[in-house]
């Protein structure tokens, strides 16, 4: 093992180009070395940081241009989901319309995999926009440096389900990136974990860790039982309910 850590899966510059290529539609003057893709999965929570940093920046430049509150904040919202291409949105609905429309696990993979949105996904989207919104709106000018430490922190648990739960599908991104090591994905919680206490202090922090710990567990749990493990769509699924738990808990605090 710790050959295998000093010769391959030892965390890498290149890691970040590869994190960023993935997850969002930001790219780096670097070119992504996708056969890193599990072990480049410790830079998720950078990330999201970047992400978090720009909905933050734009929300706020919104706020000093005069815009009322709650365009500032559906601003900073939009910019969230324009860097990722709504990945990850789109990832929340194919899971609400899988495990709630399907009778089987053959049947809910295949609702997954559909391109067509149904009323779950619909329903499921509605509630993601509403609550982010409505989050965002309260915690922006407040505590404008937790846009960032949640969006970070909500990139924490992809890494975890992809290292704990199988992948019941032969093809998809997620199968084809892998699955991270044990070292990989410590790096990844801690680091999301770092950030977060650093942004947001320690008490909120674990505030909003333990939230969002917990309703990752809860997916996870639910996953393996509806599916029997996690697909690219779950752990889009888990961005958006941790960063929206994790939105609830600090703005239950401010």
């Amino acid at each position: 093992m710790t050959h295998n850590f000093l010769h391959g899966n030892r965390p890498k510059l290149g890691d970040i180009a590869v994190a960023f290529a993935l997850l969002s539609r930001l790219s780096l003057p670097f070119k992504p070395d996708y056969t890193r893709g599990a072990e480049a999965a410790w830079a998720y929570p950078l990330v999201g940081a970047a992400i978090g940093a720009i909905g933050m920046g734009l929300g706020g430049a919104a706020l000093g241009l005069g815009l009322p509150l709650s365009v500032a904040g559906i601003i900073a919202l939009a910019a969230l989901i324009l860097s990722t291409g709504a990945m990850h949105e789109d990832g929340l609905s194919d899971v609400a319309d899988g495990f709630w429309g399907g009778w089987s696990v053959e049947d809910r993979l295949t609702i997954m995999k559909d391109s067509h949105v149904g009323v779950y996904g619909v329903i499921a989207l509605t509630l993601s926009l509403l609550l982010r919104a409505s989050l965002i709106i309260t915690v922006l000018p407040q505590a404008p440096l937790a846009l960032i430490a949640i969006a970070a922190l909500s990139r924490a648990p992809m890494v975890v389900l992809m290292r704990f739960l199988p992948n019941p599908r032969a093809a998809g991104l997620s199968r084809s990136v892998g699955t991270p090591s044990n070292v990989t994905t410590g790096g990844a919680a801690i680091l999301a974990c770092l950030i977060t206490l650093g942004l947001i202090g320690p008490l909120s922090g674990l505030l909003v860790i333990g939230v969002a710990a917990l309703a990752a567990l809860s997916l996870g749990l639910l996953a393996k039982a509806k599916i029997g493990g996690q697909t690219g769509d779950v752990l889009g699924a888990s961005q958006q309910i941790t960063e929206i738990v994790a939105l609830a808990a600090i703005a239950s605090v401010l």
